[in-house]
């Protein structure tokens, strides 16, 4: 920070204690919740066949 600046921190800003209106998780989402997505399967998807076209053609090709 530069010299004389000022900073004002508000006592709700100070307050850590847990508030009663805290949101329920209605689920927790786990490590298997990316692979859902339909994006990101299909970007693996495309990557795997590229994957499998190159391994194909070394074995059977070369």
């Amino acid at each position: 920070m530069e010299r004389g600046t000022c900073v004002i921190i508000a006592r709700e800003m100070l307050d850590t204690t847990q508030s009663e209106a805290a949101p329920p998780r209605d689920e927790p989402r786990g490590c298997l919740f990316a692979l859902s997505q339909p994006p990101l399967m299909i970007f693996l998807a495309v990557i795997g066949c590229l994957l499998l076209m190159a391994s194909l053609h070394d074995l059977l090709l070369l």
